[in-house]
């Protein structure tokens, strides 16, 4: 097993084109790290530049002690799982899981059980004699997880594995390829643009923007204490509400105030949001006094039943339904206040429609204040 370092990495293409920039990361043994972010965001060529796949412009790579830059792919002691499964048409299961040992001269022997424990393992023991076009599209992915297994590398790297998956097969894989870490007790790096593949399964999460690493953190402290705006969005579906607005104090007391202003065919409308007294904000938010912000709210955390209207008064708006989605056990809404969205999450109960006008309470407890300017966050 072992650990990875990746410090100050780069990878520019010609043309001056930057994918990485000063990619650093200490990767403890047996983590199961995952990079997401958009498409184009840097997160596969991170992990083919690990892979060898991709030359390092400018930076170390250390696996385990040894650095790596200029080691083959083959001679890495890493195993990598594509997106497409990448399998042999002509070979069986057992000859596809195989061929990686055959080229390194391993015993026949040796080969025949460390195929049979990876097929066992995965549960495709019967299906050793197949070839991949007998295959459905979870069992082909299971022989490109065999393939990786056999090898017993240090290190696996797995790209967007799950995404030619329909959803219920990627959300059973999802839980076999947990299950796999914890009984290999290897380090796993793992590519997804899908935020619920990486809060479901990854130890720390790495989100990445243009190349750029924005955050790296557990997933309930990127949920909970996100460091700016895209952090925010990214992380939570449906994604967090960002709402323009005014910071004010009174009498030591802070504010959040959004609205409009007064015309000839409208009177103003504004609201003030009162900011809970129980978070030590003051240091933080003093220098935005009567200036522009951003709040943030998770639609989770807006709430239109009736014990969190006469809970939540400090927090509570009125809106115009525009969208609702019945989702089984929870209720989207999808709404407008002055001119700003302010979507939720609500129990399946709730009778909101189409058109409606409501009121909403937002929980002060759980908002987000952004600086306009640089999208960082300003309190957590």
């Amino acid at each position: 097993m072992a650990n990875l370092s990746l410090q100050h990495i780069f990878k520019r293409y010609p043309g001056g084109v930057e994918a990485v920039k000063d990619f650093n990361l200490e990767i403890k043994d047996k983590e199961f790290i995952i990079l997401v972010g958009p498409s184009g965001c840097g997160k596969s060529t991170t992990l083919r530049m690990i892979a060898g796949l991709e030359e390092i412009t400018e930076g170390e790579l250390y696996i385990g002690e040894r650095l790596v830059n200029d080691v083959a792919p083959k001679d890495r002691d890493i195993a990598m799982v594509f997106q497409n499964y990448a399998l042999y048409p002509h070979m069986t299961v057992y000859d596809n899981m195989a061929f990686g040992l055959k080229l390194r001269k391993t015993p026949k022997d040796e080969i025949k059980r460390r195929v049979e424990e990876a097929a066992r393992i995965l549960d495709i023991s019967h299906l050793l004699q197949r070839k991949p076009a007998a295959l459905s599209g979870g069992q082909r992915q299971r022989v490109a997880l065999g393939r990786a297994i056999v090898r017993e590398p240090k290190v696996f790297l797995l790209d967007e594995p799950l995404s030619n998956l329909d959803a219920k097969l990627r959300a059973q894989m999802r839980t076999e390829i947990s299950k796999l870490h914890l009984r290999l007790g290897t380090t796993f790096v793992y590519v997804t643009h899908d935020q619920t593949e990486a809060m479901t399964m990854g130890t720390r999460i790495v989100v990445m923007k243009d190349g750029i690493v924005q955050q790296v953190d557990s997933p309930q402290k990127l949920y909970e204490h996100p460091v700016n705006m895209f952090v925010a969005g990214f992380i939570g579906s449906p994604q967090m509400n960002f709402v323009d607005a005014k910071l004010l104090e009174e009498k030591g007391t802070f504010f959040v105030e959004f609205g409009s202003e007064e015309t000839k065919n409208r009177e103003a409308v504004k609201y003030k949001i009162k900011l809970p007294e129980s978070k030590n904000y003051r240091d933080c938010l003093v220098p935005y006094i009567d200036k522009e912000v951003v709040f943030g709210i998770r639609p989770e955390h807006v709430h239109d039943e009736p014990q969190f209207l006469e809970k939540l008064t400090d927090g509570i708006v009125e809106t115009t339904v525009e969208v609702t989605e019945l989702m089984g056990a929870e209720k989207y809404i999808y709404t407008v206040c002055e001119g700003q969205t302010l979507n939720g999450r609500v129990a399946p109960t709730s009778t909101c429609r189409a058109g409606d006008v409501i009121k909403i309470a937002l929980d002060p407890e759980k908002i987000h204040i952004f600086d306009k300017e640089t999208q960082k966050t300003i309190t957590d």
